[in-house]
């Protein structure tokens, strides 16, 4: 709703964020509903960009955080939203290019756009009344990353210094890579099991915080091997 995109634009200028990104809204964008709830926000509603995909819009992000209030059935890491925003800045300082997902207000986000995160954030609440709506949601992660300040954890530390953490497009090409060379050795299979063994690799990697120099060494590895079978076929 242009009601709830309005208030979510508020509670990011609260705390001094930018670049909102929406997928594919329900009724489209621009949306003069959201005018009245952002209360002045307008210069975070103006630079709101609006993508097809939820794959599209994070194509040059390098770490994804992703809100969910419900367990998934995925080994992804999970933080508070406190350490999640102190995490951010050190991906900030190794050159990284941090965001956060947040699904619709109504269901949430589903398991495919969970799927592309990083890392999982949980809010800590009530647990016997836990439900949030979209804007608190965002202004209770917009606060703790303001407050985090300049502090920095754990990621800038280990990414030298030229080189930077791959962003999800250079990820994404890398997993499709390897994917379809498992496909032509036939080692996704059977087809019904194909979709969890892609999302368990995929969710492997993302472990990982890969730079993009190791996307590049590591579809290098691919394309190597892939020639050493060609050759031995011959």
């Amino acid at each position: 709703l242009g009601e709830n995109i309005g208030m979510s634009a508020r509670a990011m200028l609260n705390n001094a964020l930018g670049d909102l990104r929406l997928v594919d809204p329900v009724h489209g964008w621009p949306n003069e509903k959201a005018i009245k709830p952002s209360a002045g926000a307008d210069v975070i509603l103006d630079g709101a960009r609006v993508f097809e995909t939820t794959q599209q819009a994070l194509a040059d992000l390098s770490h994804v955080y992703a809100t969910t209030a419900r367990d998934r059935d995925m080994t992804k890491r999970v933080l508070t939203a406190r350490t999640a925003a102190e995490e951010m800045r050190g991906v900030i300082a190794a050159g990284g290019r941090p965001g956060v997902i947040f699904g619709r207000e109504a269901w949430g986000l589903n398991n495919d756009d969970v799927a592309l995160a990083d890392t999982l954030v949980t809010i800590p609440m009530n647990p016997a009344f836990s439900s949030l709506n979209l804007a608190q949601a965002v202004l209770l992660i917009g606060y703790e990353w303001f407050q985090s300040g300049d502090e920095t954890s754990g990621i800038d530390e280990r990414i030298p210094k030229h080189t930077r953490l791959a962003n999800k497009q250079e990820l994404i090409g890398m997993f499709e890579h390897l994917e379809a060379e498992l496909d032509d050795c036939g080692f996704l299979r059977p087809p019904e099991k194909r979709p969890t063994m892609v999302q368990n690799l995929r969710n492997m990697f993302q472990r990982a915080n890969m730079t993009e120099q190791e996307v590049r060494t590591f579809r290098g590895v691919i394309s190597g091997l892939v020639r050493r079978h060609e050759r031995q076929k011959d």
